[in-house]
């Protein structure tokens, strides 16, 4: 399963939810490429002087990150792709591979929900686990609830870097909506007032 939608969307936490839910892995690309930059690995810098800037990181990269990560045996009974594909380019990169989706889910929401949202979240700097300072703040401020790390703003999260990123989205990969739907497996997920409601609608989207 792949789930598609602009930065922010809420991708990784349904990404999150679904896992459990399904008891597959959700194989994140942002977070392979943070343990990277934290690792302080030649691929991670480099990914890192990209992401700091809110540009996509190169193909080549993300693509080589994700086929040794799909390798792994947890992965043998289904995945959910968070944060790619995000171009036709890769798209195709991994129809090559012969990696195959059953389901491309899209979350659909607006650029004006999505500066609000990505303006308040907070992300821990220790073990990349994710709070928003309005729907999902920590129990004490600055401090994660799940490791005791401290809990920033990404570079990536400041107003200005948000604007780069929908322009990116929008121009790179929001043409991959059009690249699914004529393979016949995308779903449009409206967006729902709370996380619980997404979820809801997904769950019904995939026992269709």
């Amino acid at each position: 399963m792949i789930l598609l939608g602009a930065p922010g969307a809420g991708k990784g936490t349904q990404a999150e939810i679904l896992s459990e839910k399904l008891g597959i892995p959700t194989i994140s690309t942002g977070n392979i490429l943070r343990g990277a930059i934290q690792a302080g690995t030649e691929v991670g810098l480099k990914a890192k002087a990209y992401m700091d800037q809110g540009n996509l990181v190169p193909d080549e990269i993300v693509i080589a990150i994700v086929a040794d990560r799909l390798k792994q045996p947890d992965c043998a009974k289904g995945f959910i792709l968070d944060g790619m594909p995000r171009t036709i380019a890769q798209a195709e990169a991994l129809d090559q591979s012969g990696v195959k989706f059953d389901c491309v889910l899209s979350l659909e929401i607006s650029d004006q929900e999505i500066q609000a949202r990505m303006s308040g979240r907070r992300v821990c700097s220790k073990c990349g686990a994710s709070f928003h300072i309005v729907s999902r703040p920590t129990k004490v401020e600055g401090v994660c609830d799940l490791c005791g790390g401290p809990v920033t703003q990404r570079a990536d999260d400041k107003p200005e870097t948000v604007l780069s990123r929908l322009e990116v989205y929008h121009q790179q990969t929001e043409p991959l909506k059009d690249y699914y739907k004529a393979k016949g497996i995308l779903t449009l997920v409206d967006n729902q007032p709370t996380i619980a409601a997404t979820t809801q609608v997904i769950m019904e989207a995939l026992q269709r």
